[in-house]
C-alpha cells in the first residue's frame, strides 16, 4: 500500500522526525554516491528528498512518483522533474539510467517483481541501484507514525535473495535510523549520539532502515559459436617454395 503523497511530503519537510531521517539517509547516500556529474539520476517512490544534491551537476534528474501515491511539482524552488508514472511501466527509454534510487517504492508495491523488471529494464551499462527499505527488525518498521512502518519490511537477506533473483548483483549494503521513531525532547536531543553509537556497534540494537547498492548482472554469451576459419593461409606469411616466387 502506498502512502500518499501528501503525508509524504510533510512527514520529511515539515515534521521534525521526517527531517532528521531524511538527513541521516541522504548522508549515507552521499558517502555511496558523492557525485554524478554528467549522469542521468532518477529516484522511484518518494526519493526526492534525496536527488537535491545531484540537480546541479547531473545531466538528467528525474523523480518518478507511482499513481497510487500521487505527484508533487519538485523541486519547488527551480524547474520541476517529478513525473507521475505507473508501477510497472516508466517513462524512460531503455537502459538511459546511471544512477537510480527507490525509497518507498519497492516495500509499498503490491507488484514488487515487475518494480524490479523496470529497474534493470532502466538501467544502462555500469548503472547502479540504491534500495532503501525498512528493517524488519528495527522500531521504525513496527511505527505506523513513520512512513517506514507500511509496506513488507525487510531483512537484509531477504532484500539481497530478492534481487539476485531478479538480475542484480548486491555490491554495498548500509544501516541506519538507530535512533527510535519518537518526536520526545530527549530522543531528539540524543538521536545523533544514538546514531553514531549504532554505527559502531550495530549489536545493541538493529538499525530501521537498511540500504543496499546493486548493479545490472551482465549475463555471459552462451552457445558454441561458430570459430573463424582461414581457408587459404596467405603465402606471404610462408616461406616460399624453391624455385617459386612469392606472389606480390
Amino acid at each position: 500500500m502506498h502512502l500518499d503523497v501528501q503525508d509524504l511530503r510533510d512527514f520529511y519537510y515539515r515534521h521534525a522526525l521526517g527531517r532528521a531521517a531524511q538527513s541521516v539517509i541522504r548522508a549515507r547516500m552521499a558517502r555511496l554516491w558523492p557525485e554524478a556529474k554528467g549522469q542521468s539520476v532518477a529516484g522511484y517512490g518518494f526519493a526526492a528528498p534525496l536527488l537535491r544534491p545531484y540537480l546541479k551537476d547531473a545531466r538528467r534528474v528525474i523523480a518518478l512518483m507511482p499513481g497510487p501515491q500521487g505527484v508533487m511539482p519538485w523541486p519547488p524552488d527551480a524547474d520541476n522533474v517529478s513525473v507521475l508514472c505507473e508501477e510497472t511501466a516508466w517513462p524512460i527509454e531503455t537502459g538511459h539510467i546511471d544512477r537510480l534510487v527507490l525509497m518507498h517504492g519497492l516495500e509499498t508495491s503490491e507488484q514488487p517483481s515487475a518494480v524490479l523488471e523496470e529497474c534493470l529494464r532502466v538501467l544502462g551499462p555500469g548503472g547502479k541501484v540504491l534500495f532503501i527499505v525498512p528493517n524488519r527488525a528495527g522500531l521504525w518498521a513496527r511505527r505506523d507514525r513513520t512512513p517506514f512502518g507500511y509496506g513488507r519490511p525487510y531483512s537484509l537477506s531477504q532484500l539481497e535473495t530478492q534481487l539476485r533473483t531478479h538480475g542484480f548483483l548486491p555490491e554495498r549494503h548500509d544501516t541506519m535510523l538507530y535512533f527510535p521513531p519518537s518526536t520526545r525532547r530527549f530522543w531528539m536531543k540524543a538521536a545523533p549520539v544514538i546514531e553514531r553509537a549504532g554505527r559502531r556497534v550495530p549489536q545493541i540494537t538493529p538499525s530501521g532502515v537498511l540500504m543496499v547498492e546493486a548493479t545490472k548482472r551482465v549475463q555471459a554469451m552462451t552457445g558454441t559459436g561458430e570459430k573463424a576459419r582461414v581457408r587459404k593461409p596467405l603465402e606471404v606469411l610462408a616461406p616460399a617454395p624453391a624455385g617459386k616466387a612469392a606472389p606480390v
